[in-house]
């Protein structure tokens, strides 16, 4: 079975040795994403904004796996506030309330103050 690796582009892949995914046979693990603009490297301050973005970079993870949110088998929600995940309950709703995967949210630390949520998925592709 073949691995292969998928990069986003981002800075932190390169400079902690990371790939955005891994595809393993059907399987695909995105690593834990956050609400980054890649192309500008820019984050909003809201926490729902920050959760959209973050799913429009699974998303691109996803597609270049073949694979898309349908697949998605496992999410985790990681936020250093816990008192903030009600706000993004709406935004993932829309890109996984059809889904409805498996979940864990849980209260964490995060690598750069100006992030406020990360979110993790394992998907597993429909052939």
């Amino acid at each position: 079975m073949t691995r292969r690796l998928i990069s986003s582009g981002s800075p932190f892949e390169q400079d902690i040795g990371y790939s955005r995914a891994v595809v393993q046979g059907e399987w695909v693990f995105v690593s834990g994403t956050t609400g980054f603009d890649y192309a500008t490297m820019a984050i909003a301050d809201d926490v729902a904004a920050q959760a959209r973005q973050a799913l429009h970079n699974i998303q691109a993870a996803l597609a270049e796996a073949g694979a898309s949110l349908a697949d998605v088998v496992r999410v985790r929600y990681l936020l250093p506030r816990a008192e903030d995940f009600p706000a993004t309950w709406p935004v993932l709703q829309e890109f996984l309330g059809g889904v409805r995967p498996a979940a864990t949210m849980m209260q964490v630390g995060l690598a750069d103050p100006r992030m406020k949520i990360e979110i993790e998925v394992t998907a597993l592709r429909q052939r």
